[in-house]
């Protein structure tokens, strides 16, 4: 009895009279579907951040909502999108955000650095100080625990984006 030595080689069983005829009707055997699905997938397309217009398509859609969400959005050693999650809902005009939220994802998803982002249901992209100081805070943060905070972008539904790293601020 011959023993099977290569994990990847189809096991020397001949066809069943099933198989013959989903190879005769022209459907992939399970073997081709997984090979089709590991090639899709590696062609998916990622998103890579450059600049900070880069991440603004990104969570442009919190600009609608009629109240503050910040989210953060986590990015590989290559500055690609891992993933956007929302950390926090607030109200009308702020919500808490607290440097444990923000980096418990980054740590879990294993990003090497972050962009966080808010929308100011307001319409003004302008930062307040209480934005200026979370900035702060979550920079410092970072780069304690080695992550780095890239920039803090704030949207708005008609007035655009706000980037602390385009205005120095960061």
């Amino acid at each position: 009895m011959a023993i099977q030595t290569d994990l990847f080689q189809e096991p020397a069983v001949p066809y069943g009279e099933k198989e013959i005829a989903e190879a005769k009707a022209g459907k992939p055997s399970k073997k081709e579907l997984l090979e089709m699905l590991i090639a899709a997938e590696a062609e998916e397309p990622t998103t890579r951040i450059k600049v900070p217009t880069d991440v603004v398509p990104a969570v442009m859609h919190t600009a609608m909502e009629e109240q503050e969400v910040f989210s953060v959005v986590l990015l590989d050693g290559a500055h690609e999108i891992i993933k956007t999650l929302e950390v926090t809902r607030g109200l009308v005009n702020r919500t808490q955000v607290h440097p444990r939220e923000v980096f418990r994802e980054a740590i879990r998803h294993n990003a090497v650095a972050v962009i966080v982002a808010h929308n100011h249901p307001s319409g003004k992209v302008e930062p307040s100080h209480e934005d200026r100081e979370v900035t702060r805070k979550l920079k410092n943060a970072g780069d304690i625990i080695g992550i780095r905070v890239l920039d803090h972008v704030i949207v708005a539904q008609d007035r655009g984006y706000y980037s602390f790293l385009e205005q120095g601020e960061i």
